[in-house]
C-alpha cells in the first residue's frame, strides 16, 4: 500500500475563505487506488511553510507527496520553488509527461511550473490547483506511482524484464 500525503497550497482556503476542492480530488483518487492517505494539510503561498510541511511529511515515511496549487505564474505561486528547495533528487519525467498530456487540452499547460523530485524515500509530485487539472494530471502519472515507489523502497526487480 503506498501511503500518500496531500498538501494544499492556498492562501485563501488556509484562511477559510475558499473551500478546497483539489485535496478531496487528490483523496477520491488515492482511495480509488487503493492507497492509504496519511496527511492532509492546507497551507498558505509561502515557500517557509511549504517547505516545513514538505519536510515533515518526507520525515513520518510518507511514500508520495502530493501539492496542489501555487505552481503558476502569480507572483505568490512559489510551490515549485519550496519542493525544489527540500528535495535531493529531481524527477523531471513526472512533470513533463503531465505537461505534455495537458497540453492537449489547453496551451495553458504551457504555463505550469509544476516539478517532481526525491526527498529520502518519498517522492513528491506538484500538481495543479483546479480539480480537473488534478484529475487530468494524476491520470497521467497514475501507472508509473508503484514503480516508483517500489524502486524507492529498494524493492524493485529488473525493469528490463516483462513484468515490470
Amino acid at each position: 500500500m503506498i501511503r500518500v500525503g496531500i498538501i494544499t497550497v492556498s492562501d485563501r482556503s488556509s484562511r477559510g475563505e475558499r473551500e478546497d476542492l483539489s485535496g478531496p480530488e487528490i483523496r477520491r483518487w488515492a482511495e480509488r487506488m487503493g492507497h492509504s492517505v496519511e496527511a492532509e494539510s492546507i497551507v498558505p503561498d509561502e515557500r517557509e511553510r511549504i517547505q516545513a510541511e514538505l519536510i515533515a511529511y518526507a520525515s513520518r515515511g510518507i511514500d508520495l507527496i502530493l501539492t496542489t496549487g501555487g505552481t503558476g505564474f502569480a507572483p505568490r505561486d512559489v510551490t515549485p520553488e519550496a519542493t525544489l528547495a527540500v528535495i535531493d533528487r529531481a524527477a523531471p519525467g513526472f512533470a513533463e509527461a503531465m505537461r505534455h498530456r495537458s497540453l492537449a487540452i489547453t496551451p495553458h499547460a504551457m504555463l505550469s511550473r509544476a516539478v517532481a523530485g526525491i526527498r529520502g524515500a518519498s517522492m513528491i509530485v506538484n500538481l495543479p490547483g483546479s480539480p480537473k487539472a488534478v484529475r487530468e494530471n494524476l491520470e497521467v502519472i497514475e501507472k508509473a506511482v508503484p514503480h516508483a515507489v517500489e524502486l524507492l523502497r529498494g524493492r524493485a526487480g529488473d525493469c528490463g524484464t516483462p513484468n515490470c
